[in-house]
């Protein structure tokens, strides 16, 4: 019995051993695996970071956009929609087109001449910011008016 004992003995320690060595492979597994993730999710915070970016390199393109329509069809309210103001933008729109309608009244002329002059102060408005403070007022703080 003493025999067997040993043999029990001897087997249970390659168990060990085996148990041992798996153990650590699962670890170099698991440190593998955390690195590669800490890789994508390093990459994933990069692309998220060009993609913002862009966006706020893409408000350049916006702000010109906006300034300029603002400046030539300043009266039908093109630089609102542009930016994401329908609701400006179809008060201005309506003005305008009350004043179309009503050109034979002297009151007509003015609402020709309002939103015109809106448009035109706004576009250098727009023209004159920085890109930056352009994407936080318009874009991102929401402010419709001048």
């Amino acid at each position: 019995m003493s025999e067997e004992n040993k043999d029990l003995g001897d087997k249970a320690e390659e168990a060990f051993d085996k148990a041992k060595d798996a153990a650590k492979d699962a670890a170099g597994d698991a440190k593998e695996a955390a690195s590669d993730f800490a890789d994508e999710a390093k990459k994933t915070a990069n692309e998220f970071s060009d993609g913002l970016n862009k966006a706020v390199g893409g408000s350049e393109n916006k702000k010109i956009l906006a300034g300029i329509l603002a400046i030539i069809l300043g009266s039908l309210g093109v630089h609102k929609f542009i930016l994401g103001y329908q609701k400006e933008g179809f008060i201005l729109l309506g003005v305008t087109i009350l004043g179309y309608a009503t050109t034979c009244f002297v009151i007509g002329t003015f609402f020709f001449w309002i939103p015109g002059l809106i448009g035109l102060i706004e576009g250098i408005i727009y023209l004159t910011k920085s890109d930056e403070e352009f994407y936080n007022t318009y874009q991102v703080g929401k402010k419709p008016w001048f």
